[in-house]
Parts: C-alpha cells; sequence; structure tokens
C-alpha cells in the first residue's frame, strides 16, 4: 500500500503538471471504486483551474479556484501518471483529468480500493477532520507522543500508526523508525519513557524524509507519478528482513505479528 512517503512522492510530481492550468475535460471510464466516482465531477468542475495540490496524511489534495477540493486517496494499488503525448489508456486506467494543455492525470488502480471524491469543506471532510499531526511538522514530537500515550497498553507500533495519534506512519516506516530508535515495538506505548519517545519521533522523521529522498518504497506495485518505482526499499533496515542478520550486531531479525500486522525487529538491538 502507498504509504506516506509515497503520496508525498506522487504530489511532488503531479504538482508542477496541474497548478494554474484549467481543467477542460473529465472522463470517468470506471466509477466503481471505494466508493463510488461522483458522477457529476464530469460536468461539475469545467473551466476550473487548479490553484494548489496539497497532501494530508495518505490523502492527495486538488484544489480548485471556487473552493472545492478533490480527495484522492490511492488505496492499496493505486496510482498517478501524467500522460503527455497521448498514450492509449492502460488497463485500470479508471479516471483521467485533461487540462487546458492537453497535460492529463491518470488515476490508475488495479484492485480499486482507491477513491476520488469531491468537497467544499475538505478540512471538515469526514475523511480529515479526525486526522491527527502531521509527523514532519514542530507539532510532532516526543513531548507529544508521551502525552498521548498515557495509560495506553497496546503495542507502542500500533500506538504510532494510529492516524488519530499521527498521520502517515505507515507499517513498513513503523519497524523501520522503532528500529532506529531501538525500541521493541511489542512495548506498550503507556511504558515508554519521554527520552524514548523524543528518540522515536525523531527517528520517525528521519526515516520518512529519507523515503521521501528516495521516492517512496517499492515492494509491490508502487510507482511515482512518471511511472517509476520508488527506492527506499534498498535502504531497509529490517522491514521484510526476516531471518536475515542484523545490519548493527548481527543477530536474526525476527517477524512477529502486532494488531494482525507484520513486524520486524532485532530482539537483541531492541531490547526495551
Amino acid at each position: 500500500m502507498p504509504e506516506l512517503p509515497e503520496v508525498e512522492t506522487t504530489v511532488n510530481g503531479i504538482k508542477p503538471w496541474l497548478e494554474n492550468k484549467t481543467i477542460k475535460k473529465i472522463n470517468i471510464h470506471n466509477d466503481s471504486l471505494r466508493w463510488k466516482i461522483p458522477a457529476d465531477l464530469i460536468d461539475k468542475y469545467l473551466k476550473q483551474k487548479v490553484i494548489g495540490v496539497a497532501r494530508r496524511a495518505k490523502y492527495i489534495l486538488i484544489h480548485l479556484d471556487d473552493g472545492a477540493t478533490l480527495i484522492l486517496h490511492l488505496g492499496m494499488s493505486g496510482s498517478l501518471v501524467i500522460n503527455t503525448d497521448n498514450q492509449p489508456l492502460a488497463k485500470h486506467d479508471h479516471f483521467e483529468m485533461v487540462m487546458d494543455d492537453e497535460t492529463t492525470l491518470r488515476f490508475n488502480d488495479p484492485r480499486r480500493f482507491g477513491c476520488i471524491l469531491d468537497t467544499q469543506d475538505y478540512l471538515n471532510h469526514k475523511l480529515i477532520k479526525n486526522l491527527g499531526p502531521e509527523p514532519l511538522t514542530d507539532e510532532f514530537n516526543g513531548k507529544m507522543l508521551k502525552q498521548k500515550s498515557i495509560n495506553k497498553t497496546q503495542a507502542v507500533k500500533n500506538f504510532i500508526m494510529d492516524g488519530k495519534v499521527v498521520v502517515g506512519v505507515g507499517n513498513i516506516y513503523a519497524s523501520e523508525a522503532l528500529f532506529m530508535a531501538k525500541i521493541n515495538p511489542k512495548k506498550p506505548a503507556g511504558k515508554i519513557s519521554l527520552k524514548r519517545y523524543q528518540q522515536l519521533a525523531k527517528s520517525i522523521k528521519q526515516v520518512l524524509s529519507s523515503a521521501i529522498a528516495a521516492g517512496g518504497t517499492t515492494l509491490s506495485d508502487f510507482i511515482n507519478s512518471e511511472g517509476k518505482p520508488g527506492y527506499f526499499a534498498q535502504e531497509l533496515k529490517v522491514y521484510g528482513r526476516e531471518n536475515k542478520p542484523c545490519i548493527e550486531c548481527k543477530n536474526t531479525i525476527k517477524k512477529t505479528t502486532i494488531g494482525q500486522r507484520s513486524a520486524f525487529y532485532c530482539a537483541r538491538c531492541q531490547k526495551s
């Protein structure tokens, strides 16, 4: 599933192709995504200018000059690709938005768990309004994590993956950040000290920033707006490395299941 770095990479890729351009045409080739694509999009936003492209958590926001916002989510297997040379539709191209210079944004999603919705008030939209802080902002820090963890008995890995605590720390990056901070992913969130949370917040920021710089992680089928994969998978320290030696101590990396999600860790480096 595309996580925050993949979504940020996508936003950075499509932004220069869409901003300050006007929508000429919208085509819906298959409206059966996680939620049905609103049919009125075809006519509703014609001649509207795109004034901004941004990200909130794993949602891509396309802001229009009438105050409306298109909310896109890539789901399990979705991608947004820019087409500038009239290439034919690919299999699973469900939606396309053609700009006034013929640049075309295409939404491709084989598994159809993504979504394309619209709203006049995105900050209060049900998908957005209850989200936690962005992990790469000053608002997200160790003190905040410590405060939110009081009396929490859930595993710290699940805690930092809770979108109401902090957005965008998906399964891959949670395992990587916990390894960097030397914290066992199974440890109860309420039992972790402020000092350790300060290190964890720093590690989350570092892991996500590195993944964005590498263009995201390719473990299955993520591609960016140019149809190319991300390369952070080459830098993974524990995720997907079950039974391989730890890069720090050479102990064997273990795999466990926490909250129905796989977790990878080094029992020696991450004792507590």
